[in-house]
Order: structure tokens, then sequence, then C-alpha cells
């Protein structure tokens, strides 16, 4: 692996790049899909529009980009193991409400544009889960988890069901467990 010379015009670019996605985060975190601008983006990052058409071609590409370098949430171990930090990543989710993760969620149900991003991320970790569950159907299972996850996070957070939204998330967690353990574990073979 080669590396750029801290001074390098290859170094620079990495780092104006870098700095670009890092505003675009912020901004797409802020404002939504809809309502982020490539100038919002170019301003936050210091740059000219120009530039940031440059290196992205356009708000979709940009957009994926932030999706991409977001990080999954580790799912491995055993079926259970896998379920719990499943169960652990979804508490966290519930107990405070996840302001960027919400604003993706939003820009998610109104524009296909940004639906396809997001779904790409999801797919990601689908893929993580699918792994840590020993089932020839494990990307449905994974699927289900993910659907799930998605359920619960849009009726509490966004939403605001009454009995979700009020719920203590110890109790949602626990409502889970059975379900995503069931859905994480080898399927039993039929008597025969």
């Amino acid at each position: 692996m080669t590396t750029s010379r801290p001074g390098s015009r290859a170094e620079q670019r990495r780092r104006t790049e870098a700095r670009i996605l890092d505003a675009a985060t912020q901004v797409f975190f802020a404002a939504g899909y809809e309502r982020t601008t490539i100038r919002a983006v170019a301003s936050a990052a210091g740059v000219d529009g120009g530039l940031v058409m440059h290196y992205f071609g356009s708000k979709q590409e940009l957009f994926r980009r932030v999706i991409d370098a977001a990080p999954v949430p580790e799912v491995s171990g055993a079926p259970g193991q896998a379920a719990e930090q499943i169960l652990a990543n979804l508490a966290d989710r519930l107990a405070s409400e996840p302001t960027a993760s919400l604003t993706l969620l939003r820009s998610m149900l109104t524009n296909p544009e940004a639906a396809s991003a997001v779904s790409a991320g999801a797919a990601r970790y689908e893929a993580q889960i699918a792994q840590a569950i020993p089932a020839g159907d494990a990307s449905l299972r994974a699927a289900v988890i993910s659907a799930i996850i998605l359920g619960v996070m849009v009726s509490r957070h966004l939403i605001k069901s009454d009995e979700l939204a009020s719920a203590d998330p110890a109790q949602i967690i626990s409502l889970l467990r059975p379900c995503m353990i069931s859905l994480a574990a080898q399927p039993e073979s039929p008597p025969g």
C-alpha cells in the first residue's frame, strides 16, 4: 500500500474530499435529504459548490457516500450473542432519540433517492446479521430482524405511537428478545 506524502496533491485531494464528506454528513443529518443543498454543503466545508460536484457528481452520490461511511453496528459470534448485540444496539437507540438516524429515516420515507441510499446501508447491516445466523434462509431472517428494528424505531420516534413512545426501553427489549433469539437461531429439524 502506498501512502501519499503529507503535502502531495493526492493527500490534499483526500483531505478536501474528507472535509466535504464530513460537512455533508453534518448538513444531511441536520436538514435531511430534501432540504440539503450542494451550496450548503460547500459552505459548511469551506469550498466552492463546483468542487463538491467535481468530487461527488451529484447530491444523490454525496448522500450515498455519507451513508456508506456511516458505521454499521458489529454483529458477530454465536446466534444468541448476535441477537443480544442487536438488542443492545436497539436499546441504545430506544433510550435516546437518535437525531441523525431519524433525519435519515424521514428522508428515506419521503424521497426515493434517499430511500435507495439508506437501503444500501441497511443491506450492509443485514449482511452482518445474516453471517451470524446458521440457517439456509439467513438473509430472509436478517431482513425480518432489520424490518422489526425499523418498525420499532419509526413507531417510537417518528409516529410516536402512544404505548411504544412511552414504554421503558428495557420492557421493549424484553418483549423482543424471544423473537430475535428465535430468528437468529438455527431452525429446529422437523421430527422425523
